[in-house]
């Protein structure tokens, strides 16, 4: 166990976060997801949501220039509450953050470093975020 780390953050999830580079992206994916499908590297966190996750995330991961946030385009165009959620626990506003179409969306996290897997059932409850430098430059 250790000190001041969020609960959510697993030893192994940890272990994929630091490992991760400059402008690598990691994607916190809701239940429907296909993540499985397009993960390199797969965590599974079953038992929370998308912007919990992502706010754990973030309490270790710092944002890259924007867009460092990509959010699914809803069926719609619409922004959902979700996605409002998400963008909240990333930091982010609908101004910095990149709405993309679906299968784009795929393509992206199939480059993506890793892919934590949520219990999240909410529609397009997908994030994907791109990490930026740690400490100062």
């Amino acid at each position: 166990m250790l000190d001041g780390i969020h609960p959510l953050l697993t030893g192994e999830l940890l272990w994929h976060l630091d490992a991760m580079g400059h402008s690598d992206a990691v994607v916190i994916a809701d239940a429907h997801f296909p993540a499985a499908a397009v993960a390199r590297r797969l965590v599974t966190l079953p038992g929370t949501s998308t912007p919990d996750a992502l706010a754990a995330v973030r309490t270790v991961v710092p944002l890259d220039d924007a867009p460092s946030l990509d959010l699914m385009t809803s069926a719609t165009g619409e922004i959902l509450e979700i996605q409002h959620e998400l963008m909240e626990a990333a930091g982010t506003s609908a101004e910095t953050t990149r709405f993309v179409d679906r299968f784009d969306y795929y393509d992206l996290a199939r480059g993506a470093f890793v892919v934590i897997r949520t219990g999240e059932t909410r529609v397009y409850a997908n994030a994907l975020l791109r990490k930026g430098l740690v400490g100062s430059v």
